[in-house]
């Protein structure tokens, strides 16, 4: 084994582990790998590295020592408190300049602590969101760094090199932010992903229980409809999906439970939202969405004492319905990814960190899940106007949802009448209706608040920034409420 010759180090083979060795390899990169369980580095090099030049270790000073200065070491391990114990493991072997990289769903808070406790010691850190899945990790993902800037220029080269291109071969991959910006970054990413899936999930049921499509029917519709303004990873693999059959021929979606997991990503987002007080509504129910699909035993008893509605569209033909659900389902997903931003800005404002929205847009444009045609409007967007303070207020997406909202109306209507669940449709939709209203009803909940606790209220008649409170009764006093808002 040669010393001082592999360009990077990275424990954990599992399988994202393992396909971000060999892209690296692919693109001219010298690996050393080293797995608690020492037994699946030599699997590994027997199997899926074998005729590469990937360098094996069979302990953390035997990796540390074949790595090139400054020596990078990337973790590929289960999030929490194993990236902690990791990096106890091999930080006392590490010398100041040397680089640490986290590539697994840390929550950022965890990050930004490493990130300074590392920092101490001279140690530079990297938190990175990977996003792909393991076809995007073996042939490219989106990559989203943060932590250390300094760090940047020693893996710039290797990470842009492993990340998915677009079409003018730009990588998706550039510097996020600092401290754990890009974790924050991927979290979103993740939330949005929640709400991507959750809106489809909707369009699919209003097909499936309002029009009675089959599954070779939904197929053929989301394969038109990745075709047009819809065209995305998500779109294609639904209409794979639907197009699935089990051993006997049936359609295999119609054959699996309908109760959905979560990892966590999309409730960090939500709690995000509401600690940084942004209405990013259409995760939260997209979150909420899973939970409800958990209580599989409590939904099946309902069902049988809780009535539907017994409606039919009689003045609706087919066609007409699927392009308002197709309508329905874009207007949402521009939605969701304002909401998203919103929270990014709000973040950065709150952490101190400088986030390209733009270039986040463009990170995303390929090798992560929520790839798609649209991103690149996003991107245009922020190019038009760096100071954008919403994505709605973007000309091209106020021009759609100037055009489209009629019929993303009519397909919440129609949900209502089958008795069909649209919670992220119909959130968006609230969400694009309070966001459009100059006067909203909140002048009456200040009134409340004011009544029952004295947390006065702002008048339209004086400047902001001056507060009253009325003796509503006059029984109260005058004096009013200065040390919590509730």
């Amino acid at each position: 084994m040669q010393n001082g010759t592999c360009d990077l180090g990275l424990i954990g083979l599992a399988v994202m582990g393992q396909n971000l060795v060999l892209n690296m390899n692919d693109h001219g990169y010298k690996v050393g790998v080293y797995n608690r369980t020492t037994s699946k580095v030599d699997e590994f090099l027997a199997k899926e590295a074998n005729g590469t030049q990937v360098v094996g270790a069979h302990s953390i000073p035997e990796l540390i020592q074949v790595l090139k200065r400054p020596r990078r070491v990337m973790l590929m391990v289960k999030a929490g408190e194993t990236v902690d114990q990791m990096i106890n493991q091999i930080s006392p072997h590490l010398e100041a300049g040397d680089i640490v990289i986290d590539g697994g769903n840390s929550h950022f808070p965890d990050t930004t602590r490493r990130c300074k406790a590392l920092n101490e010691k001279g140690i530079r850190f990297i938190g990175t969101g990977v996003s792909g899945g393991e076809e995007g990790a073996r042939f490219g993902p989106s990559i989203m760094p943060g932590g250390s800037k300094e760090a940047w220029p020693h893996v710039k080269e290797i990470f842009q090199s492993i990340a998915a291109k677009v079409e003018d071969g730009s990588p998706c991959c550039d510097w996020v932010g600092e401290e754990g910006a890009g974790h924050y970054v991927k979290m979103v990413h993740n939330g949005i992903e929640y709400g991507d899936m959750q809106l489809i999930c909707e369009a699919y049921q209003l097909l499936r229980d309002g029009l009675g499509l089959s599954p070779d029917e939904l197929g053929d519709v989301f394969a038109e409809w990745n075709k047009g303004e819809l065209d995305s990873f998500l779109i294609e693999i639904t209409a794979e999906i639907f197009k699935k059959k089990d051993d006997d021929g049936r359609p295999l979606i119609d054959r699996i439970l309908d109760t959905a997991g979560q990892k966590g990503t999309g409730k960090w987002t939500a709690i995000s939202a509401l600690d940084l007080g942004m209405p990013v509504t259409l995760i939260g129910e997209a979150v909420f969405a899973r939970c409800l699909s958990s209580l599989k035993g409590e939904r099946e008893a309902a069902s049988k004492v809780l009535q539907a509605p017994h409606y039919k569209m009689d003045t609706h033909g087919r066609e007409e319905f699927i392009e308002e659900v197709r309508r329905a389902l874009y207007c949402s997903k521009m939605i969701s990814y304002a909401q998203g931003y919103m929270l990014l800005r709000a973040a950065g404002e709150e952490q101190g960190w400088t986030l390209n929205m733009g270039g986040i847009a463009l990170m995303w444009r390929g090798g992560c899940i929520i790839r798609s045609r649209f991103l690149g409007k996003i991107k245009e967007a922020y190019e038009n106007n760096p100071k954008l303070t919403n994505l709605l207020l973007d000309n091209f997406f106020s021009d759609v949802l100037n055009k489209y909202h009629t019929a993303w109306r009519q397909a919440v209507i129609h949900g209502i009448g089958f008795g069909v669940p649209t919670p992220a449709f119909s959130t968006a939709l609230a969400f694009y209706d309070g966001y459009r209203t100059a006067t909203l009803p909140a002048n009456l909940l200040q009134a409340q608040r004011d009544f029952f606790g004295a947390h006065t209220y702002e008048r339209v008649d004086k400047p902001r920034g001056q507060f009253f409170h009325t003796n509503w009764t006059g029984r109260g006093g005058r004096v009013s409420s200065g040390s919590y808002n509730a």
